[in-house]
């Protein structure tokens, strides 16, 4: 399944970065401004995924028909963007693997459904040189599990289809690949279980970093 591939494709959050402490600090400091209840790590954990618009519908307890969402989806924006360095970090091997890859070769490029400065910001701090390409949401286009983003990162790479990734570790990853046409890596160190993922149709799964590397490229 993956002896051509030669353009890895990553989704960001969950999966090369541990951002959910800072996310989950945005969130209850949104929350806490218009008086509602704070969550858990794991209960943010449950909310992300599908960008930081659906994540406020489901902190929010009004979701979208809250008067002032937009305010609040605002607020939530402002404090992530100056917080949201303060406790995110790679996930245990990651600069490794991308390094390694880089060196072999390997067209590099992380498509998310964070806001698209925040994607760029992110990956230009954590993982330059080695991710070519990032692309986050935009009114420009289609969040995932639309396959634009996706799309959009092959052709700023020069790839096809035949021999791209992608590694995600949601359902909506799951989504996002077939919707594409590509294959799928499934990772369980990030926000979503195993069970989670075997539940929502993964077929190829990664439990550390090592068994990316193994699945990917056995040969270095």
């Amino acid at each position: 399944m993956f002896s051509d591939i030669d353009t890895i494709i990553f989704d960001l959050d969950g999966t090369l970065l541990d951002t959910l402490t800072d996310l989950t600090n945005s969130v209850n400091y949104a929350m806490q401004a218009y008086q509602f209840p704070t969550y858990s790590r794991d209960q943010v954990r449950q909310m992300v995924g599908n960008g930081v618009r659906v994540l406020m519908e489901r902190a929010i307890p009004k979701g979208n028909s809250f008067d002032q969402f937009e305010d609040c989806l605002k607020t939530f924006k402002e404090h992530y963007e100056l917080h949201k360095k303060d406790n995110t970090s790679p996930f245990p091997g990651i600069l490794e693997f991308l390094k390694e890859a880089d060196a072999a070769g390997f067209k590099l490029a992380v498509v998310s459904n964070k806001f698209d400065l925040a994607v760029k910001e992110l990956c230009r701090d954590f993982f330059s040189p080695y991710i070519a390409t990032a692309i986050g949401e935009s009114a420009q286009t289609a969040p995932k599990p639309a396959p634009d983003t996706v799309f959009k990162a092959m052709e700023e790479l020069h790839s096809i289809p035949e021999r791209c990734v992608y590694a995600g570790d949601s359902d909506v990853d799951i989504s996002t690949a077939k919707n594409a046409g590509i294959p799928c890596i499934s990772v369980s160190w990030g926000f979503r279980s195993r069970e989670f993922l075997e539940m929502h149709g993964a077929s190829v799964i990664a439990s550390t970093v090592d068994d990316m590397k193994k699945i990917i490229f056995p040969h270095i």
